[in-house]
């Protein structure tokens, strides 16, 4: 746990989080700023800095993080009409907290290509 990572803190029970599901290995939160009708972050337990050093360092935390994200998709209702995984690593691809997480979109249109 990072001391001073807002996930390790959501993680860790710190601060408070609407969770959606859990795992062993990661959980999944509603977004405080959606982007979508449905928007939520599934993030590992333990801290990498992005999904790059997940797969790296612990990829079946990473297959945790994915499977997880499909029972949010279901538990949501989304899974049926489509959904989308998105994992912002580095700065220049917007990604604000540098805990590692993906972000499941869905619940309107999509439009490709994102960005």
């Amino acid at each position: 746990m990072a001391d001073d990572c807002l996930f390790c803190r959501i993680a860790g029970g710190e601060i408070p989080a609407e969770m959606v599901a859990t795992s062993d290995e990661a959980l999944a939160f509603r977004d405080i700023t959606p982007a979508a009708p449905t928007h939520v972050l599934v993030i590992p337990r333990a801290h990498w800095a992005n999904v790059a050093e997940v797969a790296a360092a612990a990829p079946q935390t990473l297959v945790d993080m994915v499977r997880l994200a499909a029972e949010v998709a279901d538990v949501e209702g989304v899974a049926g009409d489509g959904y989308r995984l998105v994992a912002n690593t580095g700065p220049s691809a917007h990604q604000t907290v540098f805990h590692a997480h993906l972000h499941v979109l869905a619940g309107r249109s999509l439009t490709w290509p994102p960005g």
